[in-house]
């Protein structure tokens, strides 16, 4: 029974993704922040599109309470003013991750959902509020936090496996395809890297004078600490080559999320964010017991009726 809980914040950083990168933080760019939570609930992950003028974010969507995520969207005008809000997605397993883009002629979600043992596309049918699964996808392993990229006439996958609980921070796998349906194929050096400071992807991959340039996530002190910046100078169905570069943390002005920065991703001239802090509280304890009673209770009322 975890006592501390993270709480993530989102934000849109008015700068683009590959000034960032190059300056190697956060720090004094314009910031505007997505909407507070109620108490203990949060929004994380970030990803955004523009269509029609409008920055449309799509986040995960948490409760304490009930531990499933989902997939909300806001959208904003070009002043970043907040002008609509709708809950997009939803399944009986946890969703988060929501990675949008178009490609192919539709527009695509590729939210994680390890929990459902396996990969799902799904495509727009009435943007941003309507989604509708198109097609799973079999990789070597159930993916965490799947990455896409179009580079070089081949999609390619960026996950980490959830086979085991420290491969999802640590063990990064790459699969390709010639189309979006697949077939995908793992790549044979899988894993490419084993580290749990630089292998969990966490955000949009984007191409930097010809090199891919992959967000992955710092776990070597706590979830999501920070965001390092994973160069590939090579990347072929036959070689891998990564190169850790710089290393991107929660600026002390944006207190009290200071504890971890775990999203970069990029969105036109903007770059989209989460920071998290973290709450040890009697009410946040009073969550757990509350939750623990519950399943002991359903587990109790299935063996009376078993």
């Amino acid at each position: 029974m975890p006592l501390r809980k993270d709480i993530w914040r989102p934000a849109i950083i008015a700068a683009p993704f590959e000034q960032i990168v190059a300056r190697g933080s956060v720090a004094g760019l314009p910031c505007h922040w997505l909407p507070p939570m109620g108490s203990f609930r949060f929004l994380a992950d970030p990803f955004g599109l523009w269509r029609d003028g409008l920055l449309h974010v799509f986040v995960e969507t948490y409760d304490y309470r009930v531990r499933i995520g989902a997939i909300e969207v806001l959208s904003y005008d070009a002043d970043f003013t907040l002008r609509d809000r709708a809950l997009c997605l939803a399944e009986p397993w946890h969703l988060s991750y929501p990675q949008v883009f178009e490609a192919e002629g539709e527009t695509w979600m590729l939210p994680e959902a390890h929990r459902s043992g396996g990969l799902t596309f799904y495509r727009a049918v009435d943007f941003p509020r309507r989604w509708e699964a198109s097609h799973r996808v079999e990789l070597d392993h159930v993916p965490v936090d799947a990455t896409p990229l179009w580079h070089d006439g081949l999609w390619w996958l960026f996950y980490t496996s959830a086979s085991r609980e420290p491969d999802k921070m640590a063990s990064l796998h790459i699969s390709y395809a010639e189309r979006l349906r697949g077939p995908w194929r793992p790549h044979p050096q899988n894993p490419v890297r084993v580290d749990n400071a630089s292998a969990r992807p966490g955000g949009t991959i984007r191409v930097i004078d010809g090199v891919p340039v992959l967000p992955v996530q710092d776990c070597s002190t706590t979830y999501g600490g920070a965001i390092g910046a994973l160069r590939l100078p090579v990347l072929t169905p036959d070689r891998v080559e990564c190169e850790l570069g710089t290393r991107i943390t929660a600026p002390p002005a944006f207190a009290p999320y200071v504890e971890g920065l775990h999203t970069l991703s990029a969105a036109g001239d903007v770059t989209l964010i989460d920071v998290k802090r973290t709450e040890l509280s009697a009410h946040g304890l009073s969550i757990e017991v509350a939750r623990h009673t519950r399943q002991r209770a359903r587990k109790v009322m299935a063996a009376l009726r078993g």
